[in-house]
């Protein structure tokens, strides 16, 4: 039984089935009409999925032929970087290896074993690449040397560093951090020894000329004056005997001082530093040298402030110092001239300083003399073996201090700065 709400009265119904064949009518209109319509459209749709699976086609066609034209430029590119004469190595930013070709592996010595990242490779080839990733990067080589079973090698090793964010992510996909250039510097290294080596010889050559030179005239002395020295009590002139004496010291120290300085400039080996007061050790130079002053006739002195300075320096190596600077001052100097040492404090930008001064009334410094004044085996004059002021230069050096020239009339001037504790 149908619920009261669905009962339709009689009378309506009636009135409504005399307008029924209208409605159906009209309504009949309206479905024709909205399948036209939907036809229509459909017909639309099938025109644009025809146009965009035609599209869709040649998308596909093009990205087939690029990612074609890719593999064979990376298999070009592979090719070339594997034929390439020296060393790469590609990294991306984990420090993952992408790429190494065949002579970077010959170079590093890891050709049969298997490295993926750059620890592996720093492990197996013994190069600290860790270390030169602080320090290779850009357009200066930074050499490296390792060992090999064909014995020591030298590489050159140029980083390029990548900037990863500009790349584009499809193209990018491993971000490659950097670009390593390995290459084999072994023989040009070898090369420069041999340059050297040979170098050397040829200095050395020359300065034992000059050496024999040097060494000959102060022996000669010493054999005269040891000989007369021997005739003993009762000879003739044997009362100058004090002053025999002061020549053979002043022989001795200059054969002292020519042979310490050989050894100061083919040494390799470091000055131990330790706080020296640096008058002490000045007056304990300038002593040494009194005989050597007093045989050319010149006045020697040695001044310093109130003020006791302290430097972390080297006895011998200052002593070392100032016999060159002053046997080297008393050389250019006529007799009856004079050798002024001074010791004194300054302040400069970098600290306080300790500066030692050699003034001489000599006959100065000529001017295409002064660029060359601190190379090894450099004379002006051609009658010593250019020695003492480039030993100078290298112990200010490991002294960490200076040692300039200053310009000036009638003489020369030196000057020493220490760095003052």
């Amino acid at each position: 039984m149908l619920p009261s709400s669905h009962v339709v009265p009689m009378k309506r119904a009636g009135a409504a089935g005399i307008d029924s064949p209208r409605l159906l009518e009209d309504a009949f209109s309206e479905f024709i009409a909205a399948s036209t319509q939907l036809e229509s459209s459909y017909r639309d749709l099938q025109r644009e999925v025809a146009q965009l699976s035609v599209e869709l086609t040649q998308r596909n066609a093009e990205l087939t032929r690029s990612l074609e034209e890719n593999d064979r430029m990376r298999g070009a590119l592979e090719q070339m970087i594997d034929s390439m004469p020296c060393g790469v190595l590609v990294v991306d930013a984990s420090e993952r290896i992408v790429i190494i070709n065949p002579e970077g592996q010959r170079l590093l010595g890891v050709r049969s074993a298997r490295v993926s990242r750059l620890v592996d490779l720093s492990q197996l080839s013994r190069i600290d690449f860790a270390g030169l990733l602080r320090k290779a990067n850009g357009d200066h080589d930074i050499e490296a040397a390792i060992t090999t079973e064909g014995g020591k090698r030298w590489l050159a090793v140029r980083r390029r560093e990548l900037d990863c964010g500009l790349l584009k992510p499809e193209t990018a996909r491993v971000p490659v951090r950097s670009i390593w250039i390995l290459r084999d510097v072994t023989a040009t290294k070898q090369a420069e020894q041999q340059r050297e080596a040979a170098r050397r010889a040829t200095a050395l050559a020359e300065i034992s000329m000059i050496l024999a030179h040097e060494i000959r005239n102060p022996l000669a002395s010493l054999e005269l004056f040891a000989g007369l020295l021997a005739e003993g009590p009762g000879t003739e002139h044997y009362s100058d005997q004090a002053e025999w004496i002061s020549h053979l010291r002043a022989g001795i120290r200059t054969l002292s001082g020519t042979v310490n300085n050989v050894l100061s400039l083919n040494g390799e080996s470091s000055l131990r530093l330790v706080a020296v007061n640096l008058e002490a050790c000045v007056r304990s130079g300038v002593e040494f040298v009194e005989p050597i002053a007093e045989q050319a006739g010149v006045a020697l002195s040695c001044a310093a402030a109130d003020e006791a300075l302290t430097v972390e320096g080297n006895e011998d190596g200052i002593r070392q110092i100032m016999l060159n600077l002053v046997g080297n001052a008393i050389r250019h100097t006529p007799a009856g001239g004079r050798v002024d040492v001074s010791i004194r404090a300054v302040t400069a930008e970098n600290g306080r300083r300790a500066v030692v001064e050699v003034r001489d009334t000599g006959s100065g410094i000529p001017g295409h003399v002064m660029e060359h004044l601190f190379e090894a085996g450099y004379s002006g004059t051609g009658e010593t073996p250019g020695l003492g002021l480039a030993v100078c230069r290298r112990l200010m050096s490991q002294h960490g201090g200076e040692i300039r020239a200053i310009p000036c009339e009638g003489g020369s001037n030196f000057q020493l700065e220490f760095p003052a504790l």
